[in-house]
């Protein structure tokens, strides 16, 4: 049985291996003839004071233990009769088909987007030429919103899955073994594509398939059951189980489903800014002064306030990042932020959002599912006007929205399209604009430095989630109401990033095989 160890190290000895063994053996009371290998299996940085110091937790096998070497993902031979339409090519839907893949299932992944390499053109338009193509942008496409949204990976969601799992595929498929030590994971959005093609190659010569351009425009329903879907409005094509992994921004699937009388309903979402500072400055705050040493990482923060009843927080915090156009529509402006896997940008940027649920909004009504994806569509909406209806969006200075003035100029930023000055009060709804105001304040308390005139906002961040739930049953997964419809990942309410919509579409998977084995033993 292995031993685990707890050490505290400073970051100038991260590097140095043979310090780490020793001071690990001395911590554990053994010797190097004791154990037959090691590894580093926890690390994590605390800058809570002036002394830094990294956290490692260790692990030694004794004398004679072999350490297993269990395969990350293994496939198995295929049942072409056994197929599953999986919608959608983000985290959710490419976990589900490598799990189905393992599972003896055939996956048919649709994806309405264009495999990764292509979407890179359309990505470069719209930051060059102000040009959104609706179905292949930074959400939509091969790998989803999270192939070109930074590559965090760390989830609270312990309790939805198992994590390491999902995380030793990314290994598997050429990510860093970093990310299995690491408290926050991170790959980086230059390296995620490599990743994401390894992953169709490998679901293609298992035996499953996958098709871009391929968008989901229908849905056949008899006796509450899923009995067909059309693609790009083409035949009928007969599916018994659907894996819906569409992701947050799919709006005309959740109009589909309405129309078809599948039930859904509002969901309480976040909106707000994306908030750009210097990363030296953050690095200031964050390491007490320190902003030379070639041993810390870019810094980042997590920040939380209770605002007049509503949470204001910090949301996908990117280090050494930019800031990046995510519409989907070409009448909208979206802000996102992500970060190369160095994450040596000069920028720091972060959505600072405001927790908003359906019964806060003005127009709520307990029958109406699209409360809360109304008020994101008008604030994008409203925001695409504010900065002259292209791809720019509203600024402002931080201490300048704080105080109604319209700031005069800007420092440079990293977000591309180019930036309009607005006075974001007169733009974004009180709702959220109020509680922005005090949140900002109160988070300059907590990090000295933050709330600066040198910080500039970005208007909106509106993406952070799904504003619609499709509801589902907690033990089968399936719709409450429609047999074989598994909704799943972060569009359908049940993830909030790459990894728990990743373990999202396994579980989804591993139900239906439950569901085949059922059916199959009768």
């Amino acid at each position: 049985m292995s031993v685990l160890v707890q050490i505290v190290i400073k970051p100038h000895q991260q590097e140095d291996k043979d310090f780490i063994l020793n001071l690990g053996l001395k911590k554990a009371r053994l010797n190097p003839g004791d154990i037959s290998d090691w590894r580093i299996r926890k690390k994590s940085l605390d800058a809570r004071n002036t002394s830094i110091k990294i956290n490692l937790q260790l692990e030694f096998w004794n004398a004679g233990e072999v350490r297993d070497q269990v395969p990350a993902w293994a496939p198995k031979s295929v049942d072409k009769d056994k197929r599953i339409a999986i919608i959608g090519a983000g985290p959710a839907g490419l976990y589900a088909a490598l799990r189905a893949l393992e599972a003896g299932l055939t996956p048919v992944i649709f994806e309405r987007g264009k495999e990764v390499r292509a979407r890179r053109r359309d990505l470069a338009a719209i930051n060059k030429d102000h040009l959104v193509n609706p179905e292949s942008n930074y959400c939509f496409g091969e790998g989803g919103a999270g192939t070109y949204s930074d590559g965090k990976l760390y989830t609270r969601s312990k309790k939805r899955g198992n994590v390491l799992k999902a995380l030793e595929w990314l290994v598997h498929f050429g990510a860093p073994e970093s990310i299995l030590v690491d408290a926050h994971p991170h790959i980086g959005t230059n390296k995620l594509p490599a990743i994401i093609v390894a992953m169709r190659t490998a679901i293609i010569e298992a035996g499953g398939m996958v098709n871009f351009n391929a968008k989901l425009t229908d849905i056949q329903i008899e006796h509450h059951a899923i009995k067909a879907i059309k693609i790009n409005d083409g035949s009928w094509q007969h599916f018994s189980s659907v894996v819906l992994a569409t992701g947050h921004s799919a709006r005309d699937i959740f109009y589909l489903l309405h129309e078809r009388g599948v039930k859904i309903s509002a969901k309480a979402f976040a909106l707000g800014v994306r908030v750009e500072h210097s990363q030296n400055l953050v690095n200031a705050i964050q390491y007490h002064g320190d902003t030379t040493n070639p041993y810390l990482p870019p810094a980042s923060y997590s920040l939380v306030e209770q605002v007049d009843g509503l949470g204001v927080y910090s949301f996908c915090m990117c280090p050494g990042g930019i800031i990046a156009p995510c519409a989907t529509a070409q009448d909208e402006v979206v802000t996102n932020g992500w970060s190369p896997s160095k994450r040596n940008n000069p920028y720091a940027n972060s959505g600072i959002v405001v927790s908003v649920a359906p019964e806060d909004l003005p127009d709520y009504h307990k029958d109406n599912p699209f409360v809360c994806l109304d008020f994101q569509k008008k604030v994008e909406h409203d925001c695409w006007v504010a900065a002259g209806k292209t791809q720019k969006v509203p600024a402002q200075r931080m201490i300048d929205f704080v105080e109604d003035k319209v700031s005069e100029d800007f420092p440079k930023t990293s977000y591309q399209p180019g930036i309009t000055a607005v006075n974001l009060s007169e733009v974004l709804p009180d709702l959220i604009s109020d509680r922005l105001k005090v949140a900002f304040q109160k988070f300059g308390r907590k990090m000295k430095g933050y709330y600066t005139n040198s910080a500039v906002l970005h208007a909106p961040e509106s993406r952070t989630s799904s504003p619609i739930a499709i509801p589902r049953d907690p033990e089968t997964l399936q719709h409450i109401e429609i047999q074989g419809l598994y909704p799943c990942g972060e569009g359908a309410g049940y993830a909030g990033g790459i990894i728990s919509a990743a373990i999202d579409g396994i579980n989804c998977v591993d139900a239906i095989a439950l569901k085949s084995l059922s059916l199959t033993s009768k």
